[in-house]
């Protein structure tokens, strides 16, 4: 078992709101190597097999969202070339690979909050707020990957009785595709209709809804949930003092390296570093454990 899935849901959601939070808006280069270094090692900590396979999409999204500022913004002293009489600047280039790294550190800390932030935590901690809105917003994040499974599914029966759409002529491919489609939102609509029959069979509706969960508190949750604001809480000042800005335009800004900003971009890797950090420790106590059997 991973060991930052075992602390409370409130744990999980503030360490991922802060990470996301802070990852959106820090475009310091200082913090975005900070960033991917550590969303990198967070996927290989939570999701080694998964995040080996989908590297083959992320690398090229990089690459094309690295490429695409440089060919639509000429701004920057520093240039390279021409192309049609539009200057191609290390600035653009630059700012292209920050915009890049920010976008795919968002994209590989969502990917772990998937596979950490579980329906039953999320609806656990936000079913007292907003019941309808809590269920509405996990059953739909549970449909994408149902889809996705079912569509495979169909896809391979197809196959087998010989309507495989990536085979054949132009008018058959249509016509294997339509079909696939048309038997998954059949089997949408008896889904919906099956859920919906099973709510109303369990009482949904009908009077105050009552929860149960398993999970506690602990004074562990209490210590690592303290630790992540104070982190949170640094940051952020760092950011009104102007710590984590960064200009690239029209060139760029210089990087400090004094004690004051050294101590910033360290609690800024702390802050992101704990899932690691907690995966580490659990790592150790339980080769211990193993060896004292």
């Amino acid at each position: 078992m991973k060991s930052f899935e075992t602390f409370h849901p409130l744990v999980i959601f503030a360490f991922f709101a802060a990470a996301i939070g802070l990852s959106m808006f820090f475009m310091h280069p200082a913090y975005l190597v900070i960033t991917i270094f550590l969303a990198v090692s967070l996927n290989i900590a939570l999701r080694r097999g998964q995040f080996f396979k989908d590297w083959k999409l992320y690398v090229p999204l990089f690459f094309l969202m690295a490429i695409i500022n440089p060919l639509i913004s000429h701004n920057g002293k520093l240039i390279l070339f021409y192309i049609n009489y539009n200057a191609i600047t290390v600035e653009a280039i630059v700012y292209g690979l920050s915009i890049a790294t920010m976008i795919v550190s968002i994209i590989l800390w969502f990917s772990c909050y998937n596979e950490t932030m579980t329906t039953d935590k999320f609806i656990y901690l936000f079913g007292k707020i907003s019941p309808v809105f809590s269920l509405t917003l996990s059953i739909s994040l549970r449909l994408v990957p149902r889809f996705q499974q079912q569509l495979h599914k169909i896809s391979n029966a197809q196959k087998v009785i010989g309507m495989d759409y990536r085979s054949g002529s132009l008018l058959h491919r249509i016509k294997c595709t339509l079909r696939i489609i048309s038997i998954l939102i059949t089997w949408a609509l008896d889904n919906a209709i099956d859920t919906a029959d099973s709510m109303k069979a369990r009482g949904y509706g009908i009077g105050k809804r009552t929860s149960f969960s398993l999970f506690i508190f602990e004074r562990r949750d209490g210590i690592v949930l303290l630790f992540i604001m104070f982190l949170l809480m640094v940051n952020i000042w760092a950011s009104i003092i102007g710590t984590t800005t960064f200009y690239f335009y029209p060139t760029f800004s210089i990087i400090q390296w004094d004690l004051k900003n050294i101590l910033f971009y360290c609690s800024y890797f702390l802050l992101l570093a704990i899932p690691i950090i907690i995966e580490i420790k659990g790592g150790i106590e339980w080769k211990l454990l193993k060896s004292k059997m």
